[in-house]
């Protein structure tokens, strides 16, 4: 008959006690290990779902960004053509006071070369027989918005020599908004300057002679 009281062995120096610690030390890692893998589920879980919320705010924050560009330049080209508006029709009459007697007015005054790739427009172009004189307008004068100006009369003048058009053309830029530096800058290159002056504006001539391109 079989002995049932017969009791495992295990290697040598090891007890039964010494195997059921460890037994449990082993099954509570496991626990734990578990647990640690579970919380890291949940960790990437949430971390997808806020990823995907802040994807999504982007996306929502681009799109306001484009809209209120949109606007915002569609509010610019409106206020540069209420300038335009306010002081054109005044420009002939403020040039004659200093001299220059410009018989024909016109704004937004395109040129268009296909063949030897000129193009540029004129906010407000005013001429004679012998002269003419580009204005440019902005709400908000740069040293950008006047260098490129003076690139625009540069390319007047190439057009003009294609066409045998000798004329001499005078530059001049206008803004609501000028600081120190941009009109210095303005007149130092040779350029009239026109600026708000209570409910009309006044034209400043340029640094010496006028520029003639």
């Amino acid at each position: 008959m079989a002995d049932t009281n017969i009791q495992p062995t295990y290697p040598k120096g090891i007890t039964f006690e010494q195997v059921w610690t460890s037994l449990d030390k082993l099954s509570q890692q496991q626990i734990r290990t578990s647990q640690a893998v579970e919380e890291t589920t949940q960790t990437v879980k949430e971390t997808s779902r806020k990823v995907e919320e802040t994807t999504r705010t982007v996306e929502e924050t681009s799109r306001q960004i484009k809209e209120l560009g949109k606007r915002f330049g569609d509010f610019t080209n409106s206020f540069g053509d209420v300038v335009e508006y306010m002081v054109s029709p005044n420009l002939q009459e403020k040039f004659h006071d200093l001299g220059y007697d410009f018989h024909e007015a016109s704004t937004k005054h395109k040129v268009r070369d296909k063949k030897n790739d000129i193009s540029f427009e004129i906010d407000v172009f005013l001429q004679n027989g012998d002269t003419a004189m580009l204005v440019e307008i902005k709400s908000n004068l740069t040293i950008g918005d006047i260098n490129k100006h003076i690139i625009r009369l540069e390319k007047m003048r190439k057009y003009s020599d294609l066409r045998g058009d000798k004329r001499h053309f005078l530059g001049a830029v206008a803004g609501i908004v000028v600081e120190d530096d941009e009109r210095e800058y303005a007149l130092n290159q040779g350029l009239f300057l026109i600026e708000p002056s209570g409910e009309n504006f006044n034209i400043t001539q340029p640094v010496g002679k006028p520029k003639e391109w």
